[in-house]
């Protein structure tokens, strides 16, 4: 073990592949988990982290925003990649001045990623000026007073801030109440890019863009569909709450391109089964289908739930449910009358046999959920696809009751608390008004650019200044080459961070780095003494969650402080809005946010409860739907999946298991059996063999879209058991295939899950010119 940062970067010549594993977690992922927090912050400092983990009066995991119990909780109430998570946290490696003076920009932009994060925290800030070849330390006073002048000089709609979900409730609601101060609403999150299309299929068909179930709902659900969703390394502990669900007696069926270890067993690791046992089988049901397939899976669903329907009336269809609460199923069941079984079969890949089987659990089950993630939200019709999962909702009345509903599993630690802090680029209406009453400001309402829109602006030099409140936006987001080149022709980037990333590296003529305190750390700089903030699950439960750790640097600011800061820079101590007040008592921020927010009323007593508090979600809680028609909705969609060009396969991107979005842990996807190396191509051994490869060929990767073609060099390809047709690459390493115009419809989320992709073996690349 050694807290010392790695010298050697990756070398994709040391790649192994071995056989994929059948069980997710046990003892290994509590092996692997210590050693990660030994490696990075030692024992006492590891231990301290991790019993305070998702306790109720201890630090929400920085993660994914999985819910914690509402009753007895474990004392390791943590899974392995949480571990890891705080392990890069709570690291002692620092990044002080001394490193930015030793390397050059020009030397770190050809380190990954994986080289850049295992650094360590940065401890100051520091700013790199036109003509600078290097970071150099200046003061936080001189950095806020660069920042104000800098917007200040430009036009509100040429301003952008960027958010991450990790930031936490007060200092979102900050970083809003900033931009629209000044009168922009660019605020472009991490949503835009995973569950905005969710949000676009719930808000039209049930008038709420959230999940409609709790933690409680899963364990009593009778089934569960998950779906596109890899929960053994994306939301491991997920893996615990099916588990208590099969214990119930309950059936859970997994609907995935890939055979991910996690959807079929669970070797629980605090229980004698997970560590010396055969573990808990998860899966009852695997349907291995065709990437962007599912909106056929589920119109088929419908059909054969409506057929059952017809044969016994009263049988499947919760009539009572529907006449008092829903609009448009005759329309429905118009459209799902017939099927053309063969187009569903080459849609999927999947038989009517297996399809037949799922339908019939569904006609069993009186209590149904259904759970999606990205698998469902990059492509083209996502947001049909995810509105054909309502239709089966809501034809059996699976909302406002015990183990029943819509569960999209949302990624990083408070993404849905940001968004329902007001960090979004088209802000409704009531909020605004309730803002502008509260602060006496003057909200914009023209809607801002997304995360897309923000790509766009970019490369049409449209952007002067822009902050980034966590987050890795140059290695994030699609058009990877052509992003970076643009990132670099803007007048100020800003990063709140707390390790070094791609975007430092891409940045802007004059760029700042400035540090921030983490979840784990304690935040005690405040006239009143140490601060509590808050995050909101996926399940819409709103928690506290402090540090305890000691910041490896006294430089560091606390996120709100420096939104807070940046502000009164900006906009000048007179202001309207009192932001000193807000950064030295979070309290004062919550009772502003009280008074603006449905649902937060007497948001500081609340929060100081045992367990907080759960937000309101009327289909939940009175199977009520405030769409603009007052009920809930049945949508037609006509059939659509994706066909790539003759000699091209669909490609996803995936994350391995030591990685969360653009931090690389590790070079260990062990579940699937590689390590050592990331660039990576998945594919079907008949793939392979028709296109004229071998199994560890390299390759060069071409994507093609609206004839336009990116390219994405020396990839190896490895056999794997895919659906035929369909092929998986690492995000973010595969984003460089992305064109940004490829997107889903109505939400603009890109299409990660959508690519056309074509393979040139990498000695001929140079003798193939692009499109």
């Amino acid at each position: 073990m050694t807290r010392r940062a790695p010298i050697e970067d990756i070398n994709e010549d040391n790649l192994v592949v071995t056989k994929p594993k059948k069980s997710a977690a046990g003892v290994e992922a509590v092996l692997v988990a210590l050693d990660r927090g030994f490696a990075q912050a030692g024992v006492p400092r590891t231990a301290k982290a991790l019993l305070r983990l998702n306790q109720r009066d201890g630090t929400d995991c920085p993660g994914c925003a999985w819910p914690e119990s509402q009753g007895h909780r474990k004392t390791a109430e943590f899974c392995e990649n949480g571990a890891k998570a705080v392990a890069e946290e709570s690291t002692l490696r620092t990044v002080t001045p001394a490193f930015w003076a030793e390397h050059s920009i020009e030397e770190l932009a050809t380190k990954t990623e994986y080289w850049l994060g295992n650094q360590g925290r940065i401890t100051h800030p520091v700013v790199i000026r036109p003509g600078d070849t290097h970071y150099s330390q200046i003061s936080w006073n001189e950095a806020f007073e660069l920042i104000g002048e800098r917007i200040r000089a430009t036009v509100p709609d040429r301003t952008v801030f960027y958010t991450s979900g990790r930031t936490a409730n007060e200092a979102a609601f900050l970083y809003q109440l900033f931009a629209r101060s000044i009168g922009t609403n660019n605020l472009p999150d991490c949503s835009n890019m995973c569950h905005e299309s969710s949000g676009s299929a719930m808000n039209a068909t049930i008038g709420i863009g959230k999940g409609t179930v709790s933690l409680e709902d899963i364990h009593q659900a009778e089934l569960i569909l998950v779906v596109g969703q890899n929960p053994g390394t994306n939301h491991p502990r997920m893996l615990s709450a099916l588990k208590e669900c099969k214990d119930n007696g309950g059936r859970v069926v997994a609907v995935n391109p890939l055979p991910e270890a996690g959807l079929f067993n669970f070797k629980d690791p605090q229980s004698v089964s997970g560590l010396i046992g055969d573990g808990t089988a998860l899966a009852d049901e695997y349907l291995q289908i065709k990437v962007g397939g599912d909106l056929a899976l589920f119109q088929a669903l419908g059909h054969l739930l409506l057929e059952a329907e017809e044969r016994v009336p009263g049988s499947v269809v919760d009539a009572e449910f529907v006449a008092a609460n829903t609009q448009g199923l005759d329309e429905y069941r118009a459209a799902r009358t017939t099927i053309d079984w063969a187009e569903t079969e080459k849609a999927t890949g999947l038989t009517a046999v297996e399809i037949s089987t799922v339908a019939q659990m569904m006609i069993d089950s009186t209590a149904t959920i259904i759970c999606w993630a990205l698998g469902l939200t990059q492509q083209p019709h996502s947001v049909n696809t995810l509105k054909e999962i309502i239709n089966l909702l809501l034809l059996q009345g699976n909302f406002g009751k015990p183990g029943a509903g819509a569960c999209p599993v949302r990624g990083h630690s408070n993404v849905q608390g940001d968004r329902t802090m007001g960090v979004w680029e088209k802000p409704k209406e009531p909020m605004l008004a309730a803002l502008d009453k509260e602060f006496g400001i003057e909200s914009p309402r023209t809607h801002g650019l997304d995360s897309v829109d923000t790509v766009a602006a970019f490369e049409n030099d449209d952007v002067d200044v822009f902050v980034s409140m966590g987050g890795n936006f140059a290695l994030a987001c699609s058009d990877t080459v052509a992003l970076e080149a643009a990132m670099q022709r803007v007048g100020l980037t800003v990063h709140v961070s707390t390790k070094p990333n791609r975007s430092h590296i891409m940045h802007g003529t004059t760029s700042l780095i400035l540090p921030t305190l983490g979840r784990t750390d304690t935040d005690d700089k405040h006239p009143g003494g140490r601060q509590v903030l808050s995050v909101e699950d996926s399940m819409s439960v709103v928690r506290t969650t402090q540090g305890r750790l000691d910041p490896v640097s006294e430089h560091l600011l606390a996120e709100p402080v420096i939104v807070a800061r940046m502000a009164s820079a900006t906009l000048g101590d007179d202001h309207v809005i009192d932001w000193k007040a807000m950064a030295d008592d979070y309290d004062v921020i919550r009772d502003r946010i009280s008074q603006v927010l449905p649902g937060f009323t007497d948001f500081n007593a609340r929060l100081k409860t045992k367990n907080g508090f759960v937000l309101p979600n009327p289909p939940r809680d009175t199977r009520s739907f405030a769409t603009d028609i007052g009920r809930a909705r049945f949508t037609v969609s006509p059939l659509e999946y994706l066909t790539p060009p003759a000699g091209h396969l669909i490609l996803q991107t995936m994350r391995s298991h030591d990685q969360y979005n653009t931090t690389f842990y590790g070079l260990d996807d062990r579940y699937r059996g590689i390590s050592g190396g990331r660039r990576v191509i998945l594919i079907h051994q008949d793939d392979a063999t028709e296109l004229g490869f071998a199994d560890r060929d390299m390759v060069d990767v071409i994507s093609t879209f609206q004839g336009e073609e990116r390219r994405a060099n020396e990839f190896r390809l490895v056999v794997y058991p895919t659906p035929r047709g369909c092929a998986a690459a690492y995000f973010p390493e595969a984003n460089a295939l992305m064109h940004r115009e490829l997107v889903a419809r109505e939400s603009n989320t890109p299409g990660y899950k959508a690519m056309s992709v074509r393979f040139i073996a990498h000695e001929a690349a140079k003798s193939a010119p692009l499109t």
